[in-house]
């Protein structure tokens, strides 16, 4: 299994916690984000993601390789959806296994806080009575930063 994909459908859970059983590891932690109803104040209606595919791809590799080394983890996978999902989607899911649970979530939680920093991946709001706007769209990851200025009609 790749350990960082990108993709447009539903994110399989148990696939992903499959991938990082091992009988070595007393601990598998994992962390699925969601699609909330609300940000800064406004209410959220759906949320819509696009990315640089390859540069995506290439620094979650590294980040995943990192946070193996660093936490001693056996296994790590994570997902990102793509496209317009609707609230309470799954849009990101970090499952890791290790032998000790500090490990486990340590390494969960870095690859989650290195993923939203350093992947060039861009997220749209929709709201339910203005127009939808990018937010959080600049990253400065090992590609530099990467600015997103669509003007979609």
């Amino acid at each position: 299994m790749n350990p960082f994909t990108l993709t447009n459908v539903a994110i399989d859970s148990t696939a992903l916690m499959q991938a990082v059983a091992d009988d070595r590891a007393g601990a598998c932690v994992s962390f699925e984000g969601r699609v909330r109803n609300h940000h800064a104040g406004k209410v959220v209606t759906a949320l819509e993601y696009e990315a640089a595919e390859f540069l995506a791809c290439n620094e979650g590799r590294k980040i995943l390789a990192e946070a193996v080394e660093r936490y001693a983890l056996y296994h790590a996978v994570a997902r990102h959806r793509l496209g317009k999902l609707a609230v309470g989607e799954l849009a990101v899911a970090v499952f890791v296994s290790s032998a000790h649970r500090r490990q486990a979530f340590e390494g969960c939680e870095f690859i989650i806080d290195e993923i939203k920093s350093r992947i060039p991946i861009w997220k749209k709001e929709y709201y339910p009575h203005e127009p939808a706007q990018w937010v959080l769209c600049s990253h400065g990851g090992a590609g530099g930063s990467h600015a997103h200025d669509h003007r979609h009609m």
